[in-house]
């Protein structure tokens, strides 16, 4: 597991890259993980930066702090804290600007790196841009919350899909895998693990809540000789595939993680 957070309250309007590709043996790309990379976006009071992923087919935004406008070609997309923006393949530059008093800052991942690999270029739309406003996230899995029985689940979140999908792989995109998940304060969700990478998103969190991850369980079920990550509001973490993990709040406050994987290509292999 790799834990990398980054200081997003300081410095010009810019991208901060998490490069793992010298760690992957990757040597003509940027890359997080084989098939995916991920970025922040800071941009400051009153700016724009243009976002350019020409070789992707899926690509999420999710705000993090602040509000402002997403113009993709002739659409434009408001957005504010807790938003998601899923937009398909473009040819062109994505221009961002904050409209916020203060500054934005977004988390930004795509499947550009797949494509680089296969040597391959997106030459149509697979879905429609979409946009997930927080409030109905947030409430589908209060929703959740307040139906019980949530004791011994290892998540507790929405998927997020797309009506591109609803009749194949039910994910985020062709590609990408999304899920909201709330670990309620003083609360442990037991390990589980996936094929598929995780890029983790800590989308809030007070001291006290952490990942263990490791390869292997103990006797007793959890993790054995895990790694610890700690979760810091706005940081990111990487799980890889096949690990074990599990989360746990021992804090007094509810805390939020955001994963995104390239399951909806696993999904579809399957």
């Amino acid at each position: 597991g790799v834990c990398v957070c980054v200081c997003l309250q300081t410095g010009p309007t810019r991208v901060i890259t998490f490069d793992l590709s010298s760690q992957l043996g990757i040597t003509e790309y940027q890359a997080t993980s084989p098939n995916l990379l991920a970025s922040y976006i800071r941009i400051l009071k009153g700016e724009s930066i243009a976002t350019s992923a020409r070789s992707a087919t899926s690509q999420a935004f999710y705000v993090i702090r602040g509000s402002g406008v997403t113009r993709i070609s002739e659409q434009i997309g408001e957005w504010g804290t807790g938003d998601m923006l899923v937009v398909p393949y473009h040819e062109h530059d994505i221009v961002h600007a904050c409209t916020t008093s203060d500054d934005a800052a977004l988390y930004w991942v795509s499947d550009e790196p797949l494509l680089k690999y296969l040597g391959a270029a997106p030459n149509c739309t697979k879905f429609n841009l979409t946009h997930f406003k927080r409030k109905s996230l947030v409430d589908a899995v209060e929703t959740i919350r307040s139906e019980g029985d949530n004791e011994h689940k290892n998540r507790l979140g929405i998927l997020l899909g797309n009506k591109k999908t609803e009749d194949s792989t039910l994910t985020l995109t062709h590609t990408l895998w999304s899920l909201l998940n709330l670990l309620p304060a003083k609360k442990s969700q037991r390990p589980h693990r996936h094929n598929s990478v995780a890029l983790d998103l800590c989308v809030s969190a007070a001291d006290g809540a952490y990942t263990l991850l490791g390869p292997e369980l103990g006797e007793d079920g959890w993790v054995k000789n895990p790694i610890r990550c700690d979760w810091k509001t706005g940081g990111m973490f990487v799980t890889p595939p096949g690990w074990w993990h599990s989360h746990h709040n021992d804090s007094d406050q509810d805390a939020w993680v955001l994963p995104l994987q390239d399951a909806g290509l696993y999904t579809y292999q399957r």
